[in-house]
């Protein structure tokens, strides 16, 4: 809906200061216009089959200025192209990204295709932390809804999505208050909403419904002291976010690529980013 109606969006979602990272999927170049129109910004990994014609010369930090249409409009954007190398090995693809942030000096390629990365590596992990809520129901141990009937599903889907919402509003509410670690990656750093524990923060939520805490129609001053309490439960329970760990893709279900086992080989090591520039002519 936000896609569609960009402008019927609330000020704050829409504003010269949020840029929009997206995946290959992409809503299309109308869309993409009409958010642009709004004064925002994207940054969006792009297809192979996707046609990019070049509109300009390479940028000193390998990026370049290039067309690209549809549904009858074109738009200039500034595409990175990169390879990812992860302990000596490249990754089997190309890594293709247009932006409409132009200034490559305020916006320099290495920079968008982190960015492009903490995305990644972020949605994929709130995904698998929603999933674990809703783990070893029905007849598979797997992720799955309870209910087995239409009516029921559009009942329990926005309330998971609710739930898992507000385990990671307390996450967030902890960060802001907590204290930077003393040692470690991220020592005297501000805490980022990631850092807090998911399952501490689902445990916690959990814990204060069953024991009656969280009901509005106790006293201000008890809500704030349970608030609080929680708060200062959660601060200490946090994850390593950059571990720089990477396995081989599987999957469980039938596919063209084998499945993985109990047990898929897991290594650690930093990904490097190498910006390509522009393909001669």
């Amino acid at each position: 809906r936000l896609l569609k109606k960009p402008r019927d969006a609330p000020p704050a979602i829409s504003t010269g200061n949020r840029l929009w990272v997206m995946d290959r999927n992409f809503p299309g170049v109308p869309r993409i216009q009409r958010m642009l129109g709004t004064g925002t910004h994207v940054l969006i990994r792009v297809k192979s089959d996707i046609p990019l014609r070049p509109a300009g010369g390479s940028a000193p930090d390998g990026s370049y200025l290039a067309e690209i249409s549809g549904g009858g409009i074109t738009l200039t954007v500034q595409v990175i192209e990169y390879w990812v190398t992860i302990a000596g090995t490249d990754a089997p693809e190309l890594f293709c990204l247009i932006t409409d942030l132009h200034d490559h000096d305020i916006y320099p390629a290495p920079v968008l295709a982190t960015a492009c990365h903490w995305r990644w590596i972020g949605s994929e992990t709130c995904l698998k932390q929603a999933k674990s809520a809703i783990s070893s129901a029905g007849p598979s141990t797997g992720t799955m809804l309870r209910p087995a009937s239409p009516a029921l599903i559009a009942q329990e889907h926005p309330a998971w999505i609710t739930a898992t919402e507000l385990a990671r509003a307390a996450a967030r509410a902890t960060a802001a208050t907590a204290s930077p670690a003393r040692k470690g990656k991220r020592a005297g750093q501000p805490v980022h909403p990631r850092e807090t524990s998911f399952t501490a923060a689902r445990r916690a939520l959990i814990t204060t419904t069953r024991s009656g805490t969280a009901t509005t129609s106790l006293p201000t001053s008890a809500i704030r002291v349970g608030r609080d309490k929680i708060h200062t439960g959660l601060a200490p329970c946090r994850t390593d976010i950059h571990r720089g760990r990477h396995r081989d893709r599987k999957t469980k279900t039938r596919a063209a690529f084998p499945p993985g086992g109990p047990r898929i080989p897991t290594f650690t090591a930093e990904p490097e980013i190498s910006i390509c520039g522009q393909h001669a002519a």
